[in-house]
């Protein structure tokens, strides 16, 4: 007889982590999250994405629950169409903290997801949009702080990734919050949101707590995830400041690194 699945609630970051690098999810893994589902747990994607660009892969998914959307800032009912809770970034803040950012490195390449079920993610001259998602193009500046953001996001025209969450952090941070969440991708998020947050919320609709948690993640902006969560996967395309930080390191998302995590516990 197999051992009962020793978690309640399976937590998975999207891109580098449950999807492959052409956006799909494996059949093996799609049958491990169901097995564990079938064992009882509850699966919650929780992705920096906004809800307009998370929507169409969880449809896709057939996925009925919660995810965790925009680094924590969005609660949404998938199976509804819902968006159930929703924190938005202090437009006057963010403001002082480009400014900061600005008078540090030199000026930025801007993009920024507005709040909302069909929230328009706007993107500035010079800012590179990875993958293939929908992006609104402005041109004026104003543009950016005409309706609520879930977040900004900024690139720099020589600094890695890396460098610039980092100067970023040092200027701005007590203002916002700075996450790296992927190659090309610096986020300034409001004061103190995270994952965690967010993870912590849906959990709590579920009835479920951190001791009944086992996170999948890839990048830096999954830290606070990882230290919310009873047990931590990285894969092994993770940034190395997850994988300092996780329980183990499985195989990437390529090879179904989540699919054999689950396939082990659930025996």
């Amino acid at each position: 007889m197999s051992n009962p699945f020793p978690y309640g609630l399976v937590a998975t970051d999207l891109d580098g982590t449950l999807l492959r690098g052409d956006e799909t999810i494996s059949p093996r893994t799609r049958e491990a999250l169901a097995a564990a589902t079938a064992a009882g747990a509850a699966h919650i994607v929780v992705t920096g994405r906004a809800v307009p660009w998370t929507r169409h892969i969880l449809d896709d998914l057939g996925y009925q629950g919660l995810a965790v959307c925009g680094q924590g800032a969005q609660v949404y009912d998938a199976g509804q169409h819902r968006l159930l809770t929703s924190v938005t970034l202090d437009r006057q803040l963010a403001g002082v903290a480009l400014a900061k950012i600005e008078a540090e490195v030199g000026p930025l390449y801007l993009a920024a997801s507005r709040d909302g079920l069909d929230g328009e993610v706007m993107v500035g001259p010079g800012y590179a949009v990875t993958g293939r998602l929908p992006a609104t193009a402005f041109t004026d500046a104003a543009d950016l702080w005409e309706a609520p953001l879930n977040k900004i996001y900024i690139q720099h025209p020589t600094l890695s990734t890396d460098e610039l969450a980092d100067a970023a952090s040092r200027a701005a941070g007590g203002f916002v919050t700075v996450v790296m969440a992927g190659e090309g991708i610096v986020e300034l998020l409001p004061l103190g949101l995270s994952k965690a947050t967010g993870l912590s919320l849906a959990a709590r609709r579920l009835k479920l707590k951190a001791a009944d948690t086992i996170a999948f993640g890839d990048m830096p902006n999954d830290v606070p995830m990882f230290a919310w969560a009873a047990h931590t996967v990285a894969m092994a395309n993770a940034h190395p400041e997850l994988k300092a930080v996780a329980d183990e390191v499985t195989a990437s998302h390529e090879e179904d690194g989540i699919a054999l995590v689950l396939e082990r516990l659930l025996g």
